[in-house]
Order: structure tokens, then C-alpha cells, then sequence
């Protein structure tokens, strides 16, 4: 099995990890290679990706892997970590032993695909969110939402999210939106400070075609996909679909989503 184990920013607690696990992993069998934050990845085959870190570290492994397909799991150095599926106190032997005879589970997870009429090279995917901020001024963002052509509202206040199932417990759950099971096959838009207590998140199916449109009187606004930030004009249309691939997070056997909303967000507690 050819592991690469991803990591962006290095302190001596981390590097003191890396080593023990690398060395767990090598013992029984496996090729690995560290990477860091400035290396690229190899064109080879690649087994799996173990990001450690945070929630924003194996963010960036997606991001690098693309298309390509390869399982992702994440050991969590960071904050919450809701993404991983190993914190810092794991045991290495018993991480390597459970990922070499394979005693993981993999989940597919919805990616979304943006692009912006008025910027012909900008194509991202994400796999949090994509979201429509107003500017650095004191402006408020208006943006129409149209869904498979259908208009649906006009967002007036702060911005608008657009989050995967994935997504729906970042800056989605943040805003007052509802969490979504990961297989479940909706997205969920949630407007950021509206003007209007009317306007309340709302669940579409992930095969639905989504656009945003800004207004013309709008110098310009922000828009975020996942951990990065690109200004678009006013007047612009964000296009925002399910993408032709998923990504494949890994967890072990023992772990579910309601686990993790549990522990991490003390759901229910």
C-alpha cells in the first residue's frame, strides 16, 4: 500500500506523530512518503492520504487530490476536527494495523463545482461550502436565487451559503442551518444576516442547478469556496453544481455521523 502522509504546518509534537506513525505503517509493509504544504504529490499510484492536522489540512489534501479518487483520512492536530477520524491521542500500532488489513470504512462524500460568468478561467471544487459574502464596505449583498431555472428568493443582509451534507456543520451550522446526514443527497442554502425574518435555510436535491445572481448596483462581493476567497464583480452569476466525483473519507469501523455530532458538537447534550 503507497501512503502519503500530508501535513502543513510542522511543530515538534506533530513531527515527534509523523514519525511514529510512518515507522508503524513501514513495519507492516507499507511505502509511504511525507509531504508538506509545499511539496507536490506524486503522479504514481497513491493507496490512501493521511492528513494530519486540521479540519483546514485535510481540506487541502481534497483540493490536491481532485478527481484522482483517493481515500482520505484524517488524524486530527487541530481544533474540532470534525472531518477526522483519529485525534492526537491515537495509538499508532493500532492505526497502522486497522488501515493495512483494511478495517476502515469508507464514505463517498458530495463535492460542488463552481463557476462564474464573469471570470471564464474560475473553476473550483469544494467540498464544505461555497458562499457569497458582501464586501469589506458596509453594504449589504443582494443576490437572486434561482434553483433548476425556478426563481426561489432575493437574499438581502450579509451573504448566502451554499453547503454539502458535509458542509451543513461548518459555517452552515454556524448561520442557524440544519445538519445533513452525509448520504443523504440534498444541499442545504442558508442566508448569512438577512434582512427579513422571512428567510430561512432551505433543502434542494443535490442534482439541482444553482445560481446565484448579484445585483449591478453591487461594486463587488466575495466569494468563498471552502478555505478560499475570490472577488466577483457585481452583476455576476455563481453557477453552483454537484461535481462528477466525490471525495472518500475514511473512518474506522467503530465510528458513525451521529458519533461524531455527538462528540465533537455535543449534540444533544
Amino acid at each position: 500500500m503507497n501512503i502519503i502522509l500530508y501535513h502543513r504546518k510542522i511543530n515538534p509534537e506533530l513531527q515527534e506523530y509523523i514519525g511514529q506513525l510512518n515507522r508503524a505503517l513501514i513495519s507492516r509493509g507499507a511505502q509511504t512518503m511525507v509531504c508538506g504544504d509545499h511539496d507536490v504529490f506524486p503522479d504514481n499510484a497513491i493507496d490512501l492520504v493521511i492528513s494530519i492536522g486540521g479540519d483546514g489540512t485535510l481540506l487541502s489534501a481534497v483540493h490536491r487530490i481532485g478527481s484522482r479518487g483517493i481515500p482520505v483520512l484524517g488524524i486530527n492536530f487541530g481544533h474540532l476536527g470534525f472531518l477526522t477520524a483519529a485525534g492526537r491521542s491515537a495509538d499508532v500500532d493500532q492505526l497502522a494495523e486497522a488501515l493495512m488489513s483494511r478495517k476502515i470504512t469508507v464514505e463517498e462524500r458530495t463535492l460542488l463545482s463552481v463557476s462564474v460568468n464573469t471570470l471564464p478561467q474560475f473553476h473550483k471544487q469544494c467540498l464544505n461550502e461555497v458562499s457569497l459574502h458582501r464586501s469589506a464596505s458596509l453594504s449589504t449583498l443582494t443576490a437572486h436565487l434561482y434553483v433548476d431555472n425556478h426563481y426561489v428568493a432575493t437574499y438581502t443582509g450579509d451573504g448566502v451559503i451554499v453547503a454539502t451534507p458535509t458542509g451543513s456543520t461548518a459555517y452552515n451550522l454556524s448561520c442557524g442551518g440544519p445538519i445533513l446526514t452525509p448520504d443523504c443527497g440534498c444541499l442545504v442554502i442558508t442566508p448569512i444576516a438577512p434582512h427579513t425574518m422571512t428567510l430561512r435555510s432551505i433543502v434542494v436535491p443535490d442534482t439541482a442547478t444553482l445560481r446565484l445572481v448579484t445585483t449591478d448596483d453591487l461594486a463587488q462581493c466575495a466569494l468563498g469556496t471552502d478555505s478560499t476567497s475570490q472577488s466577483v464583480a457585481g452583476g455576476s452569476t455563481v453557477t453552483i453544481t454537484k461535481a462528477p466525483f466525490t471525495v472518500r473519507l475514511l473512518r474506522m469501523q467503530e465510528q458513525s455521523f451521529f458519533n461524531a455530532i455527538q462528540e465533537k458538537l455535543s449534540w444533544g447534550k
